[in-house]
């Protein structure tokens, strides 16, 4: 493959390039990005964004980079930021002002490519391999991020790749506003010797088992037997071990976005019921099978809806906006009981269903918290995580969470 530098730009240019071309577009620290657009004396200074700042309570959703380099991390108490970074400017996340401004970034990226899909709020694959004909990707990536700055106020880094795994490895190798190439012939100088926990899809507790297995680094997976961590992780070690040679299949798929709205369960009993204890333990259960398929989305849900439908086959749906989204069974029975508590009959019931209605992903969660109830969260959220690793390789009902509902035998 021959190359040559960019005059004065300090990037490369490609001359040829095999396969299909892929950009994972990354926006740098989008939530502080956007207040300082309506707030322009923002800028420079250290802001997060998090809740109830006046209080100290709630957790850093996000930070800017001058928070970073203090020592400030996503998911932090508001109180320990305020420890390490103590002119550290607090504001309260607003949704409407982050999905406005995704909106437009998005649709500034529809004029180079049909193929673009969202991941999240701040982050999406572009499939240039049409548009890489007509000029180099790097310039092409560089104009996309100069104007997305100039004109729209965000910063955002770009990785482009024959794949999306590894165009995304390479949008977090420089930040902010890095614009990184990673082809597979450079896998053993750019990605390989990169520690595996920061490789995309591996998570805190999987990288501890890797390194248990002396699988310290990118390239020590790669030269790993694949039978071997299909054995140990099912087909997640398969897709692994092909991810660290950089092998990725999946198409950039526009509608991706839009395929989950809503994400329910229902069952229609075995018999008319009209025992209250018994429609309980159903809605209990239904609400396991909503989490489980939120988990496997990673989205939660901000509206709760039931639906009952009575032995005369009339049928209800009753809707609730939620103060808070939900994705864990508890609150998802809390909610479900508290519809359902106002809306049957007391007349028996042919179906029970329950819906998690206008889903967001989980990088959009928000939730106000207060001192005493912050550490809580913290480690029920490690503790989803470990479940979802143990359901991942062994099975969805291998382990679950336990609730008062359950009895000893």
């Amino acid at each position: 493959m021959i190359i040559k530098a960019v005059k004065g730009a300090g990037l490369m240019q490609m001359q040829s390039w095999k396969g299909k071309v892929i950009f994972h577009i990354d926006m740098n620290s989008f939530y502080a990005s956007v207040e300082r657009l309506y707030d322009p004396a923002l800028k420079g200074k250290p802001l997060a964004i998090a809740g109830n700042p006046k209080e100290r309570r709630g957790i850093v959703v996000t930070a800017s980079y001058e928070a970073r380099a203090k020592g400030v991390k996503t998911t932090m108490p508001v109180w320990e930021a305020l420890k390490k970074c103590p002119e550290l400017i607090i504001r309260p996340p607003d949704f409407i002002k982050y999905r406005a401004a995704s909106q437009r970034m998005f649709e500034y990226l529809e004029n180079f490519t049909d193929l673009v899909e969202p991941v999240s709020i701040d982050e999406g694959y572009m499939d240039m391999t049409a548009a890489f004909k007509e000029g180099a990707a790097v310039d092409l990536a560089a104009h996309i991020q100069n104007r997305l700055y100039r004109e729209q106020g965000l910063p955002c880094s770009i990785g482009v790749a024959p794949n999306k795994f590894l165009a995304k490895m390479a949008s977090d190798m420089k930040k902010p506003m890095g614009i990184t190439v990673l082809r597979k012939r450079e896998l053993p100088l750019k990605l390989w010797p990169l520690p595996i926990e920061e490789m995309h899809g591996v998570g805190e507790k999987t990288a501890a088992k890797l390194k248990e297995w002396n699988i310290t680094t990118i390239g020590g997976l790669a030269q790993y037997s694949e039978s071997s961590l299909y054995t140990r992780f099912g087909i997640m070690g398969s897709k692994l071990y092909q991810r660290a040679n950089g092998e990725d299949f999946r198409d950039v798929n526009p509608e991706a976005a839009n395929e989950t709205k809503s994400v329910g369960s229902s069952t229609t009993l075995p018999y008319d019921e009209d025992q209250f204890v018994e429609l309980k333990k159903v809605i209990y259960k239904l609400a396991e099978k909503v989490e489980e398929r939120m988990k496997r989305k990673q989205v939660c849900a901000p509206s709760l809806q039931i639906q009952i439908r009575y032995s005369d086959r009339k049928n209800v749906s009753r809707r609730k906006k939620l103060q808070n989204p939900v994705k864990k069974a508890a609150d998802i029975n809390r909610e479900a009981l508290v519809l359902f508590n106002k809306y049957w009959t007391g007349t028996p019931v042919r179906l029970l269903g329950i819906t998690g209605a206008e889903v967001i992903p989980l990088s959009e969660e928000y939730k106000q918290l207060d001192l005493f109830s912050y550490e809580k969260d913290i480690k029920e959220a490690k503790l989803d995580k470990t479940l979802k690793e143990l359901s991942d390789k062994y099975g969805t009902h291998t382990l679950r969470r336990g609730n008062r509902n359950d009895t000893n035998s």
